[in-house]
């Protein structure tokens, strides 16, 4: 597999559909993450932010969902393996941040940020 599918391994093995953030299907369901995707060459670090989305009317669910995910990348990362090396993720400052709907408050959604550094 190459960068972008170790990528969208990752975000999907939370039992969530995951999307590249510029190809969210219209018919799109909530609960999914979106995530951004870049590459770049060995030793360069990258901040990126996946978003967790929910519909709902409490935060006790994503925030679940969220803390699985720290739990899963912990305190001294992940490495997720692709064909030529491996990613390794890293959670960056800050690491959640919640954030409301103004024209739907049942829309849920948690920003996570992380740095990744390609291993080649």
């Amino acid at each position: 597999i190459d960068k972008q599918q170790a990528l969208l391994s990752f975000w999907s093995s939370f039992g969530l559909e995951a999307y590249d953030e510029n190809t969210v299907p219209d018919d799109a369901t909530l609960p999914y993450i979106t995530y951004e995707s870049q590459s770049d060459s060995f030793g360069n670090s990258l901040s990126l932010r996946a978003n967790l989305w929910y519909r709902s009317n409490s935060w006790e669910d994503i925030t679940l969902k969220e803390k699985q995910i720290s739990d899963c990348i912990s305190r001294g990362g992940k490495m997720v393996p692709y064909n030529d090396g491996a990613i390794w993720i890293q959670k960056s400052r800050p690491w959640a941040q919640r954030l409301s709907d103004p024209k739907d408050d049942t829309i849920r959604r948690i920003i996570l940020n992380i740095n990744i550094e390609y291993i080649d």
